[in-house]
Parts: structure tokens; sequence; C-alpha cells
């Protein structure tokens, strides 16, 4: 209270707030406002700047417009990283722990560099250029980030432009501790696929092997890969149209056909899934990443090798015995193209628990004769049912429980293809048609040609 008995403002809140300051004599409560405008300012710029960023990260710029990646979400889980089945020296089984990762690996590379000597002369390998170190250095600008369209899990991709202008991609397989993995997927992928030529496999086109770095430098496709496509954010409609799908699915099945009945020995590639399924700008689809190939002699009906591959993807023989073939390739195959039709991961634990297995629920949705509902839901045109019939049909002749009754990739290619595709029930009375198969059984009595069924009128599989 003032002398007068009137109350005293000096000190009140709008009395302070409006009183001059010596910052350019402005008020109190100004100061304060440009100073909380600036810290807003601040905080937008630098999250504009962390969000360019990231978008940076999640699409990669390419001619045709953005490639869509994956959701970390999406996670690749290697069958040697998880608790798998596989065997110790004397035959017994063991457990994997996720947790003895950097153990399980290294002991498969041992194994690997103890019974074949890794260590030859690589520069001498007969076929391809031998880059330099820094020639390849020079070509992805020292290895920078921004160059980065891949990884693996024994090494980086990086792409790259050599001197004569040749776009390339370049995997450099020492990106971590396990060097001895690194030389043996350096060694499977020179020995066997260095000197193959398909439209349908990505191509090796050289190596550098200098002091402790393994790299190998392949031909470069530049629309990402199926996994990005299927399992990015496209939108709300997916590019990948049916027909674009069927024919990335013969593509595939093409270049497998080709590592199984073109070469000797064949070629068994062991990881097939939609990450390792490379896209050129017209969709056409090459098979890449053959670091955990095997090759598999005329005499040979299966190999005996250490659990490897990805989760979901592995054949159920393979992943109980060790026991290799070609039809763990067709298996995995199988899985691929229910990827492709429904749109869904192998593997995935955001959905409930009967949909997180997408080869049984598969399974239970035909069995249910629900097939309709499988289709992508981001596919704007819907196949017909004859296509999806005979999509279905390919899948559960894929995953046969019985590894004999798969058809060969080359028997694939030509149910994918064929327009006259054998369906048992076009002639039959409707309520005898379109049996329904027991939720355990993945067989179905579809024929299909063989190499020296009868018929002589039966085309070849074409994948040549």
């Amino acid at each position: 209270m003032s002398a007068s008995g009137e109350p005293d403002h000096s000190n009140s809140l709008p009395h302070i707030l409006s009183s001059k300051t010596p910052f350019l004599n402005l008020k109190l409560y100004v100061v304060i406002a440009i100073v909380v405008f600036c810290i807003l300012i601040s905080l937008t710029m630098f999250l504009c700047i962390r969000w360019r960023r990231s978008s940076r990260k999640r699409k990669v710029k390419h001619s045709s417009g953005l490639i869509p990646l994956v959701s970390k979400e999406i996670t690749e889980i290697k069958a040697v990283n998880r608790k798998v089945d596989c065997f110790t020296e004397d035959g017994k089984m063991e457990i994997q722990d996720p947790k003895k990762k950097g153990e399980a690996a290294a002991a498969a590379s041992d194994d690997s560099l103890r019974s074949s000597d890794v260590s030859v002369d690589v520069q001498n390998i007969g076929w391809g250029r031998w880059y330099s170190l820094k020639e390849l250095e020079v070509a992805t600008r020292g290895f920078a980030e921004e160059n980065m369209i891949g990884e693996g899990g024994y090494g980086v991709v990086y792409r790259g432009v050599l001197q004569d202008g040749s776009v390339v991609a370049v995997k450099n397989l020492l990106n971590n501790k396990d060097r001895g993995q690194a030389e043996k997927e350096f060694r499977v992928e020179v020995e066997a696929i260095g000197k193959v030529r398909h439209k349908n496999l990505v191509g090796l086109i050289g190596y550098c092997a200098e002091g402790s770095q393994r790299m190998l430098v392949y031909e470069y496709v530049n629309n990402g890969n199926l996994e990005q496509w299927l399992h990015g954010d496209v939108g709300p409609v997916s590019p990948l149209t049916w027909d674009i799908r069927m024919k990335i699915a013969i593509g595939t099945a093409k270049g497998l056909a080709y590592l199984h009945e073109g070469l000797e020995p064949k070629v068994v590639h062991r990881d097939v899934k939609s990450s390792n399924i490379l896209l050129d700008k017209k969709w056409n689809a090459k098979v890449s990443d053959f670091g955990l190939a095997k090759l598999l002699g005329s005499e040979s009906s299966y190999v005996t090798t250490r659990v490897m591959g990805t989760f979901g993807y592995v054949s159920p023989e393979y992943a109980s015995t060790g026991m290799l073939n070609e039809g763990s390739d067709v298996y995995s195959f199988g899985v691929l193209l229910m990827e492709m039709i429904t749109g869904r991961s192998p593997i995935d634990y955001s959905r409930p628990a009967g949909e997180m297995n997408l080869v049984e629920w598969f399974k239970g949705m035909v069995a249910s004769r629900r097939g309709e509902e499988l289709v992508d839901p981001l596919i704007e045109v819907q196949p017909s049912p004859r296509a999806l019939k005979r999509a279905l049909l390919v899948c559960l002749r894929c995953i046969d429980l019985d590894a004999h009754k798969r058809p060969k990739m080359g028997q694939i290619i030509h149910m994918l293809e064929a327009d006259d595709f054998p369906f048992r029930s076009e002639h039959r009375p409707t309520r005898e048609r379109d049996p329904v198969p027991s939720s355990g059984a993945t067989s179905f009595e579809v024929s299909y040609p063989t190499k020296q069924g009868g018929g002589g009128n039966i085309e070849k599989p074409r994948w040549r």
C-alpha cells in the first residue's frame, strides 16, 4: 500500500512485463516473445533437418523414381542366429542361441576353412577382372554412406561408377570381424557363379583381393529388390500388379532352374528370399547373393551341411537333418511365391497367433476355400479365379512336406507360364470340383510335364 492508501502496482506482473529493458529499449514481454519465437524456429529447423536425413536413408533415388525401403519391423532372421536344429560333428543335435551368434558363425567359417584352402592365389582365378582397392575406393567415393545400397550378414553393398563410366555394385565382404566367413563367401561366390551368365542371375564382373580386403563386383541392378517393393511404403496401391508379380516369379524360377538343371555341378542357392531378388526398371528379376550356395555333383542326391539360411524360408527337412539339395530351393521358392501373392512376410510376429507363420496360415486359408482372401489388398486389379488357382496350386506343390513330390524348377516354370494349366476340375460335376485339402496336407494331384513322361507334344520347360 502507498502512503495515500492506494495499492502499489509497481511490483505487479503486468507492470513488470510492460517495463522497458536495456535491449533496444523494448518492453519485457516483447523480448520474451522474441526469445520464444527464436527457440521455436530453431527447434523446427532441427526437426526438418533430422527428417530430411531420415528420408534420404529411407529412400534410394534412381532413374525411375524412389525405391521404398523396408520397415525395421520386417527383419531377416538367419537360421544360424536363431534357435534352429543343427548338428554337431558327432551327429548330435544342438540348439543355437542368438547370444552365440558370433561363436556359431566363427565355428562355421572355421569348419569351412579346415575343409578347403581359402588362401589360394585369388589374383589368378582365371575369369573376370581383378580390381585394385584404389579403383573401388574411387568408384564408391571412399565407400561413402550415401552410396550404400544394401547390407547383408557379411557385407555391405555400395553403388560405384568405374573410370569407364559403367555403374557397378561393390560388395565389401570384410565389414565385420568375421574374417573366416567373409573368406568363405568370397570363394563360394567365385566358384559358384564366377563364369555363369544368365539373364535372371546377377552377373559377377570381377573381384578385389588385396591384403585383407575381399570384395566382389557385380552388375548394377537399378530398381531395388523385391522385399522393398512388397513390404516398403508404396502407398495405397502397389506398383506390383498381379501380372508383374507373376513375371517376377517366372524370372526367378528361370534363374533357379538354370542353377539346378543347366550347370554341372548344379548349384543350390540355399538362401532364396525376397531381398535376394533384384529388379530392373522393367521388373525383370535377377537372383543375387550366392554367399551360402553349395555345389552338388551329379553323383550326389544331397549334401549334408550346417543349417544356414533365412528363418521362414528354410525347408523343414533341411532344418531338421541338414541334408540339402535343390528341393530346399524349391520349398523356399514356394514361400517366396506365397509372399508375392499375399504381400506378407514369411514370419510376422506383429500378426495374430494364427497368422504369424505364412505357410501355415496360407494352407489353412486354402483348406477353408478362402483363397481369394489371400491376395494382397494393395493389388488394385484382382487376378482371375483361374490365374489365382494356378498360383495357389504351385505354392502348395512347392511346399509339399514330402520333398520327393515337389516339382523341379523347370516344371514350375511351365506350370506358371502355361495358359492350358491342367486343372482336374474342369470337366467334372460342380459338386466334385475343387477338392478341399486337409489342413495338414500340402500335396495336390496336379499333373505337370516331366522330363521323361509320356505325351510327346508336351512343351518343354523354357528357362534358358
